[in-house]
C-alpha cells in the first residue's frame, strides 16, 4: 500500500512538472511576428505583455545577436529593457533623422553628435531652437552631457564588437539599441527599418504603412524603367590615391543601377561592397559610357579635370553626363543624399530613371542627383 502511495505521488510529481515545463514554454512562445519582405537584419517578436527586438548584424561580419525586451512596464529588469513608447532619444547617424520625421516623432529627438551634418529644415528647425544638443563627435559622444540629458534610449552604429563608448553610456544606466541599417544589402530592405524606429515609439501600423507607400513607389519606378527603349551604359565612383573606388555588382549602388534598367559595367563583379581597380581597368572599360555617377567628392568638371587629366577622356566627361549627390546639402554642409535616401529608396531610383531615361518620368524633378558643372 505505501509503495503504491509513493508510485502514484511520483507519478503526480514528474506529471506536474512536465506540465509546469510545458506551460512555461508556451507564455515563452511569441504570438506573432511583424512580417519583413526585404530586411534580414532584424526581427520583432510580440508577446503577451512585452515585445522582443532582435538585431542580428550589428557590425560586419558579427557572430553576435543583440536581444532587447520593449515593455509598457515601468519596472526596468536590465539595461537591455526599454521602457516604450520611448519618450526621449538620441541618435547617432543621420539615416536616423528621416525616420524620426516620417514617423512625426522628431521632437522626441534631443541629443546627436555634430548636428551640423543634419539637412533636414525641420530638425535644423530645432537645433536652432536650442531643442536639440550637439554633443561633439560621433565616435566619442560628450558623456557628461550625454549625462544631462538622460534619455530614455540611445541608438547607435559600430563597426565592430569594442565599442567603449556605448559600454560606458550603458554604465551609465543609459540603454543603447545598435542599429545595422546600413549593413542591408537592397535598398528596400534599408527602408524597412523604419519598423523597428515604430515599435519604439508605438506606431507601428504607420510605420508599415509608410514603408508599404515607399516599396509601392519603388517597385512602380522600377516598371517604369523597363519600357525604356535604350539601355545607356554606366560607370560610378573615382579615384583615391591612384585607386579608383567603385560599387561591386552585389552593392546597394548596383542594386539601383540595376532597377533602373541600366548596364552598369561592373554589374557581375563580386562583392557587396566596393571594388578597388587601377585606372587601366576602369579606363579600358568604361571610357565609352553613357553616363557617370557619383564621381568621389568633385562638385565640378573643373576640378575632376584638375585632379587628373585622364577623367576629361572619358565620354561622359566630353559629353557631360556627369552627376554627382554631393552638391545637394544643407544649410550648415550636410549631404542630404546620405541622410535621406536610406529611408527614401524611392527617390533615388526615381533619380536615376529621370537622368537615364529623361522621357519617362516627364514631372518628376530630381531630388539628390545633380549635373557637375
Amino acid at each position: 500500500m505505501k509503495f503504491n502511495f509513493l508510485f502514484i505521488l511520483i507519478l503526480f510529481s514528474i506529471f506536474s512538472c512536465t506540465t509546469t515545463t510545458r506551460k512555461q514554454h508556451i507564455e515563452k512562445k511569441y504570438s506573432y511576428k511583424t512580417i519583413l519582405k526585404y530586411a534580414k537584419g532584424f526581427e520583432i517578436q510580440h508577446f503577451k505583455n512585452s515585445i522582443k527586438l532582435i538585431v542580428k548584424a550589428p557590425y560586419p561580419n558579427s557572430k553576435e545577436v543583440f536581444e532587447y525586451t520593449l515593455t509598457k512596464s515601468k519596472k526596468i529588469k536590465s539595461i537591455n529593457t526599454i521602457q516604450i513608447p520611448v519618450k526621449s532619444v538620441v541618435v547617432t547617424s543621420t539615416t536616423h533623422i528621416p525616420m524620426l520625421e516620417l514617423l512625426k516623432v522628431e521632437n522626441k529627438l534631443i541629443g546627436f553628435p555634430n548636428t551640423k551634418y543634419i539637412s533636414s529644415k525641420k530638425t535644423r528647425e530645432r537645433i536652432d531652437g536650442g531643442f536639440i544638443k550637439d554633443l561633439g563627435n560621433e565616435e566619442q559622444i560628450n558623456t557628461e552631457l550625454l549625462l544631462d540629458l538622460h534619455p530614455d534610449l540611445v541608438i547607435g552604429f559600430t563597426l565592430n564588437s569594442n565599442n567603449k563608448m556605448f559600454t560606458t553610456i550603458k554604465k551609465m544606466g543609459i540603454p543603447v539599441l545598435l542599429n545595422g541599417d546600413w549593413l542591408e544589402e537592397t535598398p528596400l530592405g534599408r527602408a524597412e527599418w523604419i519598423k523597428v524606429f515604430g515599435v519604439l515609439f508605438n506606431k507601428e501600423k504607420q510605420a508599415d504603412s509608410i514603408f508599404t507607400n515607399i516599396e509601392k513607389n519603388y517597385l512602380s519606378a522600377k516598371n517604369i524603367a523597363l519600357k525604356a527603349k535604350i539601355i545607356p551604359t554606366i560607370i560610378s565612383g573615382g579615384l583615391f590615391k591612384d585607386i579608383w573606388n567603385l560599387p561591386a555588382g552585389g552593392s546597394f549602388e548596383a542594386s539601383f543601377l540595376k532597377d533602373a534598367n541600366t548596364n552598369y559595367l561592373y554589374k557581375n563583379s563580386k562583392g557587396k561592397g566596393s571594388l578597388s581597380l587601377n585606372i587601366e581597368n576602369v579606363y579600358n572599360q568604361g571610357k565609352n559610357a553613357d553616363f557617370w555617377f557619383s564621381p568621389s567628392y568633385f562638385k565640378t568638371l573643373k576640378q575632376l579635370e584638375e585632379s587628373n587629366d585622364i577623367y576629361s577622356k572619358f565620354n561622359a566627361f566630353k559629353n557631360n553626363k556627369i552627376y554627382t549627390y554631393v552638391n545637394t546639402q544643407g544649410t550648415t554642409g550636410g549631404i542630404m543624399y546620405f541622410e535621406l535616401a536610406p529611408s527614401r529608396p524611392d527617390l533615388v531610383l526615381k533619380d536615376l530613371i529621370k537622368i537615364t531615361h529623361p522621357n519617362l518620368l516627364k514631372n518628376y524633378k530630381l531630388t539628390f542627383y545633380k549635373k557637375l558643372k
